[in-house]
């Protein structure tokens, strides 16, 4: 599956923070990423208690969202990329810690035309890690 992700969006490692495809339907995907603690940044985020960063947690939920758009074909042949355009209503209920599974899911909202809306969450082990809307807005890839 991690194939199927990096032939549909744009980032890599160290900034690639989902790792597989757990399930997916023409408006819902669920992707997961493990913390190992060997991230890098759990070094300094916090030194004895490490967290996942929340700036991250977005991020995991905006390349989940990207590949939803990948696979529903609004980006079809690779020739655009999807960029967040907007982001509401976030919120962090508990942390994420190193060797906590994280599901991300998105599940597409409307296209308004060129702007994907979407809802997203993260959970582990049954608990809401965080929530949040976006918005995405497709571009050629030129533009990047």
């Amino acid at each position: 599956m991690l194939e199927t992700i990096l032939n549909n969006i744009p980032q890599r490692e160290p900034f690639l923070f989902i790792e597989n495809i757990v399930v997916r339907s023409e408006n819902s995907i669920t992707t997961s990423k493990k913390l190992t603690g060997e991230e890098d940044f759990f070094r300094g985020h916090f030194p004895g208690r490490p967290v996942f960063p929340g700036v991250l947690m977005c991020e995991a939920v905006f390349q989940t969202g990207a590949l939803l758009m990948a696979l529903r074909g609004e980006a079809a042949g690779n020739s655009k990329t999807a960029l967040v355009t907007r982001i509401q209503s976030t919120k962090f209920k508990n942390m994420a810690k190193p060797g906590d599974l994280l599901l991300i899911t998105v599940d597409f909202v409307e296209m308004l035309a060129n702007a994907a809306f979407m809802k997203g969450k993260i959970t582990s082990a049954g608990k809401t890690i965080m929530t949040i809307e976006f918005a995405a807005t497709l571009i050629e890839n030129g533009e990047v």
